[in-house]
C-alpha cells in the first residue's frame, strides 16, 4: 500500500506564491526602528459612531449566528449607497452578500463561476491575492500587460480570451499601480464580456481614492451589465475598517445560491459585531472618509515630488488613485534583493514588484497611505537615499 507524504501540503497550495506582506513583515520585525511604506492601509480608524452602534446593539450579540448574506439592516444602507454615489440600480435581477472583506467576495466569486483549468484574466500589475486565489481552486490566471502607465487595453484583453475564460478581472483605482481606469475602456471590457459570455469581477475598494478631477466608474451601473458583472466593495480602506473585516459583493441574481453555500461553508455569516460597526460607519457618511482622504492626497503629492529626486533612476512616475506608487526602476538587480538591502541597511520597507506579476525588469510598490507627514518625510529621505546609494553602486565599473 502506498504511503502519503505528511511531511508536504498539497501541489496545489505548493504551486501559490507565498502572500508577501507577512514575507516583508517578518524582515521589519528583524530591523527594530524600520518605517514601512508596504502595507496597504491608512493611517486613521473607523468613525466613533461604528463602535457607538455595536454597544447599542449589544443584545443581539448573542450565541445565534446570523444571516449567511448579511443582516438586512446593513444591506438596506449599503443598497442605498451603491444607488447614490455608484449609480446602480437595485432591483430583483441582483442580490447583494456582506462579506468578510473583499478578498473573501472575490473567492466566492471564483468558487461560484469557475471549474478547475478555467482562464481568470488578470491585467498586470495584479493584486497577488486574486493571482493566488485563481491558483488555490486550479485555475490559471492569464496575465495581459498594461501600457507604460498601467492603463488596461481592451484590446490586449479581447486578444488574450479563449474557449476556457470564465472572468476578466479589473481593480480601479488599481492596487498596485494607482491608475483609474477610464470610464470608456471598463465600459468596453465590460461589453466584451457580455458579447463573450463571461463575468467581469470589478474589484472597486480604492473607489473614494481618486485624484486631480479624475471620476470613479462602477462597471455595474450600465443596464446592460447586470447579468455578467461582478462588483467587490470594501469598508477596509476609506472608513479605516481594516481590522473589523467588512466587505460587500453585488452579483446576478442567479449566482446567489452558490455564493451563498461558498459563504456558508467558509464562514457561517459575517460577525455581527463588524456589521453593526458598519451601519455605524455609514451612518457617518462620506464626508468623514473625504476629509480623511483630503490629507492622503497631500500626502501623495509630497510622495510624487519626493521620488523625482531619483533622476534618472526610475521610470516615469505616475498615480492617480488608491494610495501607492509602482515604481520602475532602471536597474538589472532583483527587486527582492534591493527590499531586503532598503529594510537591513536604510530601514525602511516597500514591497517587491515581482509579487504583481512583474518580473520583466525591476519594481517596487510604496504606499503612502498608513503614516503621519513627519514619518513618512523621513520614509521618503530614507528611501530616496537608499535607491542612489544601491542602485548608483551597482552600476559602478569594477
Amino acid at each position: 500500500m502506498q504511503q502519503n507524504d505528511l511531511t508536504t501540503s498539497s501541489q496545489r497550495i505548493r504551486c501559490v506564491q507565498s502572500p508577501v506582506v507577512p514575507v516583508v513583515a517578518d524582515l521589519i520585525r528583524a530591523t527594530p526602528g524600520t518605517i514601512s511604506l508596504g502595507q496597504g492601509v491608512v493611517c486613521y480608524g473607523p468613525p466613533d459612531a461604528a463602535l457607538r452602534n455595536v454597544l447599542a446593539h449589544s443584545k443581539e450579540l448573542n450565541q445565534f449566528y446570523g444571516p449567511v448574506e448579511g443582516i438586512p439592516e446593513l444591506a438596506g444602507v449599503l443598497k442605498s449607497k451603491l444607488s447614490e454615489e455608484n449609480r446602480i440600480s437595485i432591483d430583483e435581477r441582483r442580490r447583494l452578500v456582506i462579506t468578510a472583506g473583499a478578498n473573501m467576495g472575490f473567492l466566492n466569486a471564483l468558487f461560484a463561476i469557475t471549474d478547475p483549468g478555467a482562464e481568470v484574466i488578470l491585467p498586470t500589475p495584479y493584486y497577488f491575492n486574486h493571482e493566488m486565489a485563481v491558483r488555490m481552486l486550479n485555475c490559471e490566471p492569464v496575465c495581459v500587460a498594461t501600457d507604460q502607465h498601467f492603463q488596461i487595453d481592451p484590446d490586449a484583453v479581447a486578444a488574450a480570451l479563449t474557449p476556457r475564460t470564465a472572468a476578466v478581472v479589473t481593480i480601479s483605482p488599481n492596487n498596485p499601480s494607482g491608475a483609474v481606469y477610464p470610464e470608456q475602456a471598463l465600459r468596453e471590457i465590460n461589453e466584451l464580456c457580455r458579447e463573450r459570455g463571461i463575468y467581469h469581477i470589478s474589484d472597486e475598494a480604492y473607489e473614494y481614492f481618486v485624484y486631480d478631477d479624475l471620476r470613479h466608474f462602477s462597471p455595474a451601473s450600465p443596464e446592460t451589465s447586470t447579468p455578467h458583472t461582478i462588483s467587490l466593495f470594501s469598508l477596509s480602506k476609506a472608513y479605516g475598517f481594516s481590522s473589523w473585516r467588512i466587505g460587500y459583493m453585488l452579483i446576478p441574481a442567479h449566482l446567489f445560491e452558490a455564493v451563498r453555500k461558498v459563504q456558508d461553508t467558509n464562514l457561517i455569516c459575517p460577525p455581527l459585531a463588524s456589521q453593526y460597526a458598519a451601519m455605524g460607519a455609514l451612518e457617518s457618511g462620506r464626508g468623514y472618509c473625504d476629509e480623511k482622504i483630503r490629507q492622503i492626497a497631500r500626502n501623495r503629492m509630497f510622495v510624487l515630488d519626493e521620488l523625482k529626486k531619483l533622476y534618472c533612476l526610475a521610470g516615469a512616475i505616475r498615480s492617480d488613485g488608491a494610495f501607492y506608487i509602482f515604481l520602475r526602476l532602471r536597474t538589472e538587480l532583483h527587486d527582492m534583493n534591493i527590499v531586503k538591502r532598503l529594510i537591513r541597511e536604510f530601514r525602511i520597507a516597500v514591497m517587491p514588484g515581482s509579487a504583481f506579476g512583474m518580473v520583466d525588469g525591476c519594481y517596487l510598490r510604496i504606499s503612502y497611505g498608513s503614516l503621519d507627514e513627519a514619518t513618512l518625510e523621513e520614509g521618503l529621505c530614507r528611501l530616496v537615499n537608499g535607491l542612489n546609494t544601491i542602485i548608483s553602486v551597482s552600476t559602478m565599473p569594477k
